[in-house]
């Protein structure tokens, strides 16, 4: 594991550099986790998970202390905005009710109320959401939004929504059925009154 350590630290600085790659599992790996507790890589690391489970203040946060760590592996700062915008963009989005208001990404975001509309559609543009914007009421109404990360709670999180989309077309089966069952003794009915 030890040999990996360097292929893990290129794989973690690739995806962070990726500008249209939002969703890893890295952070399962065990090459990728034995980098947590690593004198020398542990700040590679916790870039990899803020990148993966925190929002753009938490990346802000990081660069301000560790900027010097940042340019060293030839991260550029706004480029890492930008994907962190987009990827705090897509937690709102998988956390919520599924509606977001504008406030709440203008200030997540850390940009102007003209920009608002302009990163969800990068957002959509991206494919990381389905979304409609309601600008009256000043409210994004989110559909579906990729997963940053997709583990065992989204597993569970797809099963339970399997599990209910499964019961409800065994409802409309026995509906089906049962609508059809009646039909067919009404019109049974019928034939015998007109004979």
């Amino acid at each position: 594991m030890g040999e990996a350590k360097e292929e893990a630290v290129r794989t973690i600085i690739e995806f962070v550099k990726a500008p249209d790659m939002f969703q890893c599992d890295l952070l399962d790996m065990p090459a990728i986790g034995q980098l947590e507790k690593d004198a020398k890589y542990a700040l590679v690391y916790q870039l990899l998970k803020i990148f993966l489970t925190q929002r753009l203040d938490a990346y802000l946060e990081f660069q301000t202390a560790n900027s010097t760590l940042l340019k060293s592996y030839g991260l550029v700062h706004e480029d890492c905005i930008t994907k962190m915008r987009l990827m705090s963009l897509v937690d709102l989005g998988s956390s919520g009710s599924g509606q977001i208001p504008y406030a709440l990404i203008r200030d997540t975001l850390r940009i102007s109320e003209d920009e608002v509309e302009m990163w969800v559609v990068k957002a959509i543009t991206a494919k990381l959401m389905d979304c409609k914007m309601d600008q009256m009421n000043q409210v994004v109404i989110v559909s579906r939004c990729t997963e940053r990360v997709f583990s065992q709670h989204q597993w569970q999180t797809l099963r339970t929504k399997l599990a209910t989309w499964r019961g409800n077309i065994a409802n409309v089966i026995s509906t089906i059925q049962t609508n059809k069952v009646t039909e067919e003794a009404s019109q049974g009915v019928q034939g015998l009154m007109t004979r």
